[in-house]
């Protein structure tokens, strides 16, 4: 055997910070598990870590945002609660960004301000898991975000899951119909462009979650936190095709996850709007109306669950993202060319790690590749998700394992978020030894 190369990072280094934080199996690791590693091998070692776990905006936040906030908050907005199903200005907005950037129509009463679509899918969950008793189940299209699961987890919820990985294209909607069948599905999350794949499905598929949607009447919750991100097309043209990708075309029953924090880098104040279907908003479910005084969906959602967890949304940030949903839907502000960034840094990570024989896991959006932006996935060779997360450690690159969105393939997602001008060199040199060594 030929001798090994010495690692950037000492094997003992990595091993004795694993075991002390007691992480039994690395494939299992949290991203702040990963990132804490990270941090304290590189703060020991001395050698910069090329940080690939986080998927935290690396961008500085949008300008127009910015001021908007300072100018509400120095005209003394922080003294009031805000109203508690939204800014009236931001509710309006909303939906003509939704008209302008997806093509369909939401009134502005059914976009509600939330803490962040993560606050959005909690609330979510809980009006449509309490909306028909004999539907107690939420089914995930994964690979998925994590802490989707963890919130079904302590409400209580039950949940399926499969991987889209096998079933792209027509086998999508025998797979979603063969769980919705059973009667107890009250509803379907994925996310568009995938977190962590960054597959996009295509109208096809949507038109089929869509018509499943209806047919079993299970309520679509589409996370758009990566907003028009599919740079293979330009999303960012108002009221002008191509439009954000979305299964609003195919059915009523559906609620929009829309977020500040990657299109806009807004993620620090927590500003997301969940847009719910004119019909769904106003639709009565009878075990709503006997547990929530007879109100229909959207209420419950606004000022019932909304108003239990928070009592409302940042006052300030909502300033901030109607100004900046007014911008764009006016032409005056492309976020799109502002975060098209993780796309360029995508592409050159992906040509490195190809070139010293890793492998893209989720390569295609069926006769196409998969976009370059945000995220990406790698496998190598034979090794398992834990194998290859840990060894990339000793290499002085951290990911977090794909088995911890969902997936069921062996790889990593890697993030583009936080990559340097002057770490692609440190990534070819560090992956050309990985490949000697392997």
């Amino acid at each position: 055997m030929k001798d090994r190369i010495a690692t950037p990072i000492r094997r003992d280094i990595i091993d004795t910070l694993i075991e002390s934080l007691g992480i039994q199996d690395f494939a299992n690791a949290t991203i702040r598990e990963v990132k804490q590693v990270a941090a304290m091998a590189e703060q020991r070692s001395g050698i910069e870590f090329i940080k690939m776990e986080m998927g935290i905006p690396g961008l500085p936040a949008a300008g127009v945002g910015v001021r908007a906030q300072i100018k509400a908050l120095e005209d003394g907005i922080a003294h009031s609660y805000p109203i508690m199903q939204g800014l009236p200005e931001l509710k309006t907005e909303a939906s003509r960004f939704i008209k302008a950037f997806v093509g369909v129509d939401i009134a502005a009463e059914g976009c509600v301000p939330v803490c962040g679509s993560m606050q959005g899918s909690f609330a979510a969950f809980l009006t449509c898991s309490q909306a028909d008793h004999t539907k107690d189940t939420v089914l995930f299209i994964d690979p998925g975000f994590p802490v989707q699961k963890l919130q079904l987890k302590i409400q209580g919820v039950k949940y399926e899951t499969f991987d889209v990985f096998d079933f792209r294209g027509d086998k999508l909607r025998n797979k979603i119909e063969s769980y919705l069948k059973n009667g107890n599905i009250c509803g379907i999350v994925y996310s568009n462009p995938n977190n962590p794949a960054w597959t996009c499905l295509t109208e096809s598929e949507l038109q089929a979650i869509g018509e499943l949607a209806t047919q079993y009447d299970a309520i679509v919750m589409e996370d758009l936190a990566y907003f028009a991100m599919d740079f293979r097309e330009d999303l960012s043209v108002p009221f002008q095709p191509p439009y954000q990708p979305s299964v609003a075309r195919y059915t009523d029953n559906y609620m929009l996850l829309i977020s500040g924090s990657k299109a806009f880098s807004y993620a620090g104040e927590r500003i997301g709007v969940v847009c719910i279907s004119d019909k769904l908003f106003h639709r009565h479910y009878d075990d709503l109306s006997a547990r929530y005084e007879g109100l229909p969906f959207g209420p419950v959602f606004s000022t019932r669950m909304l108003y239990a967890l928070t009592a409302g949304t940042s006052h300030s940030a909502q300033y901030a993202m109607a100004a900046m949903m007014r911008a764009a839907t006016d032409g005056e502000y492309r976020f799109r060319d502002e975060v098209k960034v993780y796309g360029e840094r995508a592409h050159k990570l992906k040509e490195i790690f190809l070139r010293h024989g890793f492998h893209i896991v989720y390569a295609r959006d069926l006769d196409r590749p998969v976009a370059d932006g945000f995220y990406f996935t790698i496998g190598y060779q034979d090794m398992t998700s834990g194998e290859l997360a840990r060894e990339l450690m000793y290499y002085g690159v951290s990911a977090i394992c794909l088995i911890t969105t969902g997936s069921q393939q062996e790889g990593l997602r890697v993030c583009t978020s936080f990559i340097e001008d002057h770490q692609y060199a440190q990534l070819d040199e560090r992956m050309r030894t990985f490949q000697l060594n392997h």
